[in-house]
């Protein structure tokens, strides 16, 4: 193995994958009455997360991320068996976790010189950065060295795009997303904000009424950039639901047929998107991650 590939809980994999992937995850802490920090994946899974959120809908949990020490435990452990570290961490526009990861990256590296850490900014996060977190263990496994699979990652990085809606603005406006104004007119009108995440940045990208049309206005925005593209079978896709999973099978079935009709022939997972990110959006954000191949 040249390195290691490691990443926050942001990525949003499964934890058997992850495992099986040989992808370390380094826990956000999540907290719902500030007397105790649950570390995701660990303390409480995504599902416990979801389920609380929609049984409790007056109570708006919290994040907070890996701390320095947090990252330079896992990074002690593979730097003292004398193994290079690719640590990939949620678009810096969001969270410290970069520089968090920076800090332990340095502090470890004096330890144990004659290793490398190298410390990625996503530029993106959830399912998305689970996509570029596989492509570095893709990267690993065809035998690439650390500088060459951080380069790569850093150029595929800014193709990527997540095209997305929520079900209300309620935890938008909870976490200062958006103003009170916004969120009386989506909860009078039924508004559902359209959401376009690309260079570590979220921009609004229109607006619906009601959620079945949110849906069809993600599929439309995701169509117009996928006809932009040279040729999109070089890309990897995936569609990233909250607690309703028969929703995004549907909305995945829809999102398929019309990558098909592009000439799509891979095939695209549905994923959850974790609580880090559902803090923010509620119990159901929806929408699908765009993602040039390393190997494109």
């Amino acid at each position: 193995m040249s390195f290691r590939v490691i990443s926050d809980g942001s990525c949003d994999l499964d934890s058997e994958y992850a495992a099986r992937r040989e992808i370390t995850v380094v826990p956000f802490y999540i907290t719902f009455d500030r007397s105790r920090h649950l570390r995701e994946g660990v303390d409480i899974g995504v599902r416990d997360f979801y389920d609380r959120l929609v049984a409790e809908p007056d109570v708006f949990p919290s994040t907070s991320m890996p701390s320095v020490a947090d990252y330079a435990d896992v990074f002690e452990k593979f730097a003292a068996a004398g193994e290079d570290i690719l640590c990939i961490c949620i678009t810096s526009k969001f969270s410290g976790s970069y520089n968090s990861a920076s800090v332990a990256a340095e502090t470890v590296m004096e330890e144990h010189p004659g290793v490398s850490i190298k410390v990625l900014d996503a530029r993106v996060n959830t399912v998305l950065q689970g996509m570029l977190v596989c492509e570095a263990a893709d990267m690993r496994d065809e035998g690439l060295s650390l500088d060459d699979a951080f380069d790569r990652l850093t150029a595929i990085r800014e193709s990527g795009r997540i095209f997305f809606t929520i079900g209300n603005m309620e935890y938008l406006v909870h976490g200062g997303r958006v103003g009170k104004v916004l969120r009386l007119a989506g909860s009078t009108l039924n508004i559902r904000p359209i959401i376009t995440l690309k260079e570590g940045e979220i921009f609004p990208s229109g607006a619906a009424f009601g959620r079945a049309l949110s849906k069809k206005k993600v599929l439309e925005k995701a169509l117009a950039h996928l006809k932009g593209l040279a040729d999109i079978n070089l890309f990897r896709f995936c569609v990233g639901f909250g607690w309703d999973r028969s929703e995004g099978e549907d909305f995945l079935g829809q999102f398929v047929s019309m990558l098909r009709g592009l000439g799509f022939t891979g095939s695209v997972p549905l994923c959850q998107i974790g609580a880090t990110i559902g803090v923010h959006t509620g119990p159901h954000p929806l929408g699908v991650g765009v993602l040039q191949r390393h190997n494109a």
